[in-house]
């Protein structure tokens, strides 16, 4: 069975004693947004999905909404995260069809499914080292553990993902020089970001037009500065020295404002998961605070 029942739920569900739990929804961490999005789209099943499927550019903010509800649903959801992958699985299982040279994909190929999830693991370990607190050893491996556990409850296979963190990096890096490439969906992506739209939640224009450029601006040095140069040649986007020296500015005022950030912003997901109805106890059973989402 690919996704797990009920009764190993314990063994994956996570609760505040984990690693995940106080590293997965920092603020800061949206600064990273833009690069698992890249990696994932310059996969081309994932190209392929998105290029028949997705209209992101017409809805940026909810996308970003979607997928922050999803990775709160999953680390903070508690037993209810279970529900959330089976839904996760299900929206998938209709993205499928033929790719621009004639052959057939789904969104549910095992080998592309697990690197969606793999950008996002990778993406966490990455932006905490660049704009919060990096993790040391012990951490990466018990979050890597913990994270790979999640993707059991979105269908990925355990076989799918390496058993170790060190043996992640060389699958990742392994994959990434050898299925990733400028797919149309990388373009798509850089000019959607170049043309972001207002946000939904009300906002004078004038404001928006103030910090629109700026936020831009550190939205693209944030996601692409944390890719390796070998990849960004080969994603064909261009990096030069002044761009380097504001992402490492950038990262360095991230990190810094960790000193005066109240822990409400250091961990919304909680947050987030409690106003939708739902909290993970310790022990990663649900706690109900509301009408169930």
């Amino acid at each position: 069975m690919i996704l797990p029942v009920e009764a190993e739920l314990e063994q994956f569900v996570l609760g505040p004693e984990s690693v995940a739990w106080r590293t997965t929804s920092d603020v800061r961490l949206n600064l990273a947004m833009l690069y698992p999005l890249l990696l994932q789209v310059a996969h081309p099943t994932v190209d392929a999905g998105v290029s028949d499927f997705s209209e992101f550019e017409h809805e940026p903010w909810a996308r970003v909404r979607r997928t922050i509800d999803y990775l709160s649903a999953i680390v903070y959801g508690g037993r209810d995260a279970l529900s959330a992958g089976r839904r996760l699985r299900t929206l998938h299982k209709r993205f499928k069809g033929t790719n621009a040279k004639g052959r057939r994909y789904s969104a549910l190929e095992p080998e592309a499914y697990a690197w969606v999830h793999a950008t996002l693991l990778d993406t966490f370990v990455r932006a905490n080292a660049r704009f919060c607190a990096p993790m040391n050893a012990a951490e990466r491996e018990c979050f890597y553990r913990e994270y790979r556990g999640l993707g059991r409850l979105i269908g990925v296979r355990e076989s799918d993902l390496p058993p170790t963190w060190p043996q992640f990096c060389d699958y990742f890096a392994e994959t990434a020089e050898t299925h990733l490439t400028r797919t149309t969906s990388v373009g798509r992506v850089l000019d959607a970001l170049r043309h972001l739209s207002t946000p939904p939640r009300p906002m004078p224009e004038p404001l928006w037009q103030a910090i629109r450029i700026p936020g831009r601006r550190a939205l693209w040095l944030g996601g692409v500065g944390m890719m390796d140069p070998w990849l960004r040649r080969q994603l064909e986007i261009d990096w030069n020295s002044l761009d380097e020296v504001q992402f490492r500015t950038i990262s360095i005022l991230a990190r810094a404002a960790g000193t005066v950030m109240p822990t409400s912003l250091k961990m919304i997901g909680p947050g987030r998961i409690e106003r939708s109805g739902r909290l993970a106890r310790p022990g990663g059973r649900a706690l109900a605070t509301g009408p169930s989402s």
